[in-house]
């Protein structure tokens, strides 16, 4: 028997290397205050998975081309007479029920589609192990190269052109490692639940980050707290995995916006 035939330890293992691909990508996610980008590129993910099923490839394959063409879309649109909440609302909405009723319509095959919605952690296999990790560690090797450029281009547009970055390019960037994010993380904690993995742990780390770069280390260590520490809690409460992640998670935010304040109020 060797570790990995322990489903509590691939479920660990699994969580870890979403809260490690999610958290930098989080901080950006915060930084623009695409909050509300990234949970419409999640609902999109759902119609990857009935196209995926109705054409017989992976799973990931086809939520990453519906993350990317939904992520790319709203890029395209922006900026062209659409409201960016408004365009963000009808897409989010509109795919996730299309994917819903897509997967009504698929004949001869049985789909969970509860563990697609809130996750199912607990039944991840080998396989998925290697993709989330695979994935995990794409995300970081492309934010880790385009750093310096997607900073500036987050912080300062007009510094950006004058360094010759192009701003809509470092976009694409981000758009890419979202949606690779979004095909890693459904099996973890769902298709609801992805963007709260996103923002809750990055958020968290906001107020004892004084560099960029020190934001992301502790989001990333926020993020594995509450994914090994939601799993425990729910192997102890009996309750669903993915839900439970993303409750400690909400405590941790909650226990550091507290601090925050207590701090701030000990300056002042």
């Amino acid at each position: 028997m060797t570790l990995l035939d322990d489903f509590l330890i691939r479920a660990a293992l699994a969580g870890i290397g979403v809260a490690l691909a999610a958290a930098p990508l989080g901080c950006f996610v915060v930084w623009r205050r695409m909050a509300y980008f990234g949970d419409a590129t999640a609902h999109a993910s759902i119609l990857g998975v009935a196209l995926a099923l109705s054409f017989d490839v992976s799973v990931f394959a086809g939520v990453l081309a519906t993350a990317l063409a939904m992520a790319t879309t709203v890029s395209a649109l922006a900026g062209r007479g659409y409201a960016m909440d408004t365009l963000l609302g009808v897409l989010a909405h509109s795919s996730l029920a299309f994917g819903l009723v897509a997967v009504s319509f698929l004949q001869g095959v049985r789909i969970d589609l509860m563990a697609y919605l809130f996750g199912d952690i607990l039944a991840v296999g080998r396989a998925d192990l290697a993709v989330i990790w695979g994935g995990a560690v794409l995300v970081l090797v492309l934010l880790w190269w385009r750093w310096p450029a997607l900073l500036t281009a987050t912080l300062n547009p007009d510094l950006a052109h004058a360094a010759g970055i192009d701003p809509r390019r470092e976009q694409m960037v981000l758009t890419i490692a979202l949606a690779l994010v979004v095909a890693v993380a459904i099996k973890v904690v769902g298709v609801l639940l992805i963007a709260a993995m996103l923002l809750i742990p990055a958020a968290a780390a906001r107020p004892f980050a004084a560099t960029p770069e020190r934001m992301a280390v502790i989001a990333g260590l926020l993020g594995m707290v509450a994914a090994t520490g939601g799993l425990q809690l729910a192997f102890v409460l009996d309750t669903p995995a993915g839900p439970s992640i993303v409750c400690l998670a909400a405590g941790l935010f909650a226990a550091s916006s507290l601090t925050g304040l207590l701090l701030q109020r000990r300056r002042s």
